[in-house]
């Protein structure tokens, strides 16, 4: 009798991408209507971006500080409690009066995500072998895609039909849906070894901070977001002007490019295994270039294209960045990732903060120059600083579950 097949995919697979998921969805559900919460709290585009800067520099500031908890309290409680806790935030966003309590309520969001998916990363990196690590990254990856899709293109839909609060309180609701679904998927860890204490953890943290190879990937995860939130930030603004015009449900609907990305992450795995990760790194950041300059074009097709070059290499090179993170941190891996972390957003709050300057100075060129840059900026960092020290991960089996 031939032997029971095995599932595509188990349910702590299903879990660390829903805990993906649910992050995203809520970090990046303004985007698609920016220009449309402009308008109503009658600011531009560079003061309607601080909710993007705020929530992502709150995950900046409390990033570390989640990683050394989570060295000491376990993974899967800190995660679920998180989860649950998000709620909160997310419906004041919805019932937010003004702008300046819509701008608190987003960095509070922005310090409740941290305990969702920096542990996350850690108990990925923790219950899966070596080799496994980046495949199982790349599925956390496809989770956040999609969450960063869902999150602007149902908020734009909803928002054209019932508002943009009633919008809110939808990804809020969900997100209640997501901590119980996590709560029942995701197994208690078994290979966690706790900290000491969080004397020891933030030793641990000062040991990484002492890693040149760690803070290598750190740089190149701060350029990563920094391309990310810059782009899809301010493209809103050239795709609501003219020749375009586009509606709240058009801009949410020009996210389906995420959808590509979330098919493509976690082949990371195979090309690394294959090609070595700095080449690949290498190889996605230049296409990566291409890809954002099409963007200057004028044929919305061309548009969209380059939108999908760029959201498919951005999550490839952060689905191999985070598991380089884990492979290359032995002990403390909550705080290793929980600074890649910090380091990512806060390369996402500076991105959203320059790109307003690039934008007021000069449009949607001047943050294409910028965008150019950075990404050659982040070539230079792992082709001269991410060393062959540790071996490439070999291709996963076909057999694997992913």
């Amino acid at each position: 009798m031939s032997a029971a097949r095995k599932p595509i995919m188990t349910a702590r697979q299903w879990a660390v991408g829903i805990a993906g998921y649910f992050s995203f969805i809520n970090l990046y559900s303004p985007q698609a209507i920016l220009p449309l919460l402009a308008s109503e709290f009658g600011t531009g585009a560079a003061g309607i971006a601080t909710i993007m800067t705020v929530s992502t520099l709150a995950v900046a500031l409390t990033a570390p500080l989640t990683g050394t908890v989570a060295d000491v309290l376990g993974r899967k409680r800190v995660i679920v409690t998180a989860m649950f806790i998000l709620f909160i935030p997310t419906l004041m966003c919805a019932l937010a009066t003004s702008l300046n309590v819509l701008i608190f309520w987003r960095f509070v969001q922005g310090l409740v995500l941290p305990p969702v998916f920096a542990v996350t990363l850690a108990y990925i990196g923790d219950e899966w072998e070596p080799h496994e690590v980046t495949g199982i990254a790349g599925i956390y990856m496809s989770g956040a895609s999609l969450g960063g899709f869902s999150g602007r293109f149902f908020t734009g839909i909803l928002s054209d039909f019932f508002g943009w609060r009633p919008a809110m309180m939808v990804i809020a609701v969900s997100t209640l849906a997501g901590a119980l679904a996590v709560l029942i998927l995701l197994p208690r860890e078994k290979k966690f070894v706790r900290s000491e204490g969080l004397a020891a953890s933030g030793r641990q943290m000062l040991q990484h901070l002492r890693n040149g190879q760690l803070l290598a990937i750190y740089a190149a995860g701060f350029g990563v977001l920094f391309c990310f939130i810059l782009t899809f930030t301010y493209i809103n603004f050239r795709l609501a002007a003219p020749p375009f015009n586009l509606s709240p449900t058009w801009l949410g609907a020009i996210f389906v490019v995420y959808l590509v990305g979330s098919g493509l992450a976690p082949t990371a795995g195979w090309a690394v295994g294959r090609f070595g990760r700095r080449n690949v790194m290498i190889t996605v950041i230049g296409i990566w270039i291409g890809g954002i300059l099409l963007t200057l074009a004028m044929p919305l097709w061309l548009v969209l294209l380059g939108l999908v070059i760029c959201a498919a290499c951005g999550l490839i090179c952060q689905a191999i960045a985070t598991g380089f993170v884990s492979i290359t941190a032995k002990a403390g891996r909550s705080s290793a990732v929980g600074l890649y972390v910090s380091c990512f957003y806060a390369g996402g709050a500076f991105g959203a903060a320059v790109g307003g300057v690039a934008w007021t100075i000069g449009g949607w060129p001047a943050c294409v120059a910028t965008l150019v840059a950075m990404m050659v900026f982040i070539a230079m960092i792992v082709f001269f600083l991410w060393t062959p020290r540790i071996p490439p991960a070999p291709p996963l089996s076909t057999a694997d579950p992913r």
